[in-house]
């Protein structure tokens, strides 16, 4: 894993979590009614950062064992819908635009799971733990919306 490569995915992935730094829960979320089920806060940043290594890890498989082809184009579709939630949700305050956008990211991870089986059964292994917990993320995100309303103030 000490490959430059692999670095090179590792700084895309950083570079696609900076949205969440950018676009804060902030102030606005914290007034927001949340279910009883949600995760603390806390438990958000170090998840992510083991699902980035994770997606990263996924991408250079990926780009070692076929290069740039339609797996690594599904694969940059699901980062930009990535870094898209943040602005979507937090960025517009709008819990039911973020759901939209969860939703076309959770079908964008599944395409890689889809386009990365025949490639690298590795690669699509370290996408499921991410499609599981964006899948926990849309329910959440549902239920704020349906708790707040889609623009709360």
């Amino acid at each position: 894993m000490g490959s430059t490569s692999w670095w090179a995915f590792i700084g895309i992935c950083f570079l696609v979590s900076l949205s969440g730094a950018v676009f804060k829960p902030g102030e606005w979320y914290a007034r927001l009614r949340k279910p009883r089920w949600r995760p603390p806060n806390w438990l958000f940043g170090p998840a992510w950062a083991v699902l980035y290594i994770m997606i990263a890890t996924a991408g250079f498989y990926v780009w070692q064992a076929e290069g740039v082809g339609l797996a690594l184009v599904v694969y940059a579709v699901q980062l930009l819908l990535n870094a898209a939630w943040s602005g979507l949700f937090f960025g517009l305050r709008r819990p039911d635009i973020g759901f939209y956008g969860l939703v076309a990211l959770w079908l964008s991870i599944l395409g890689c799971i889809i386009v990365f089986a025949p490639v690298s059964a590795t690669a699509m292994w370290l996408m499921v733990p991410y499609l599981a917990w964006v899948s926990f993320a849309g329910l959440l995100n549902w239920t704020l919306w349906q708790m707040n309303g889609a623009r709360p103030a």
